[in-house]
């Protein structure tokens, strides 16, 4: 019988020490995504137990097109705490992290509570206050970032580090399936991407998430919550000395430096 809270504890340790560890599958072909989050409520405790805070929920594999590779027919989720939380235009420190990598996201804060079991795109639109761009970092805690759904669930979805924009924005204000991304590193192009790459449209993920928690007998999501709600761009490797910029049509930009 695999013990949940040692597992949590290994990849806690993983984080603060910054080494990556093996994952859970490559010993225990029988670990499955139900153990995976097992841990992953382990390892939040272990956060919470630390003095952390939940600062957001956030959404993992919401591509279509992951889905389908990963043979899976929905994403997962995790939870973003307080000291991942990075100032617009702030600085990582890359001996911070294993092997970082970012994406570009929106994220959701909603005016009023959320619950499913049935919650669908246009009641989490009614129900959300405010929208803003976010680049969310992500720092596997398994060598060279490989493993299965179960192991990156395990391991809270691989959350690091997130930069919210300085401003936030109306939701019925936008299209927010047709808004475009593009993100820049020292300058450089480096990846480019629609909205509508999350679930056809980033409410859907909300909905889902909401769907999931109801599933997984945590109950509502409450008023205020934030919710990242999955990457709109391919996540790209961040070094050290890099200047990371994402464009958001009619949201102005979000960046970070790294030392």
């Amino acid at each position: 019988m695999l013990d949940c809270r040692e597992l949590a504890k290994r990849l806690l340790k993983a984080e603060e020490n910054h080494k990556a560890v093996s994952c859970i599958t490559e010993k225990n072909p029988e670990f499955d995504i139900a153990m995976g989050y097992q841990v992953q409520n382990e390892l939040v405790q272990l956060k919470k137990d630390q003095g952390h805070k939940i600062l957001a929920y956030k959404m993992g594999i919401t591509s279509q097109a992951k889905m389908k590779q990963m043979n899976i027919n929905e994403p997962i989720y995790g939870y973003i705490f307080d000291y991942m939380n990075v100032p617009d235009e702030g600085e990582l420190v890359i001996e911070d992290f294993i092997h970082p990598k970012v994406e570009a996201e929106i994220a959701f804060i909603l005016g009023e509570d959320v619950e499913g079991p049935n919650m669908t795109m246009e009641e989490v639109l009614s129900k959300t206050e405010w929208v803003l761009p976010a680049l969310e970092i992500i720092d596997s805690r398994y060598t060279d970032f490989i493993f299965k759904l179960p192991d990156v669930v395990a391991d809270n979805t691989s959350a690091a580090r997130v930069v919210f924009g300085k401003r936030r924005f109306r939701p019925n204000e936008y299209e927010l399936d047709a808004i475009g991304v593009t993100m820049f590193t020292n300058g450089e192009l480096r990846a480019d991407g629609v909205s509508a790459a999350v679930l056809g449209n980033p409410a859907n993920s909300v909905a889902v998430l909401a769907n999931m928690l109801s599933h997984n007998g945590k109950g509502k999501i409450a008023k205020g919550s934030i919710i990242l709600s999955g990457g709109i761009t391919e996540a790209i490797m961040v070094n050290k000395g890099d200047s990371v910029t994402a464009n958001y049509d009619g949201m102005g930009s979000v960046s970070f430096q790294v030392r």
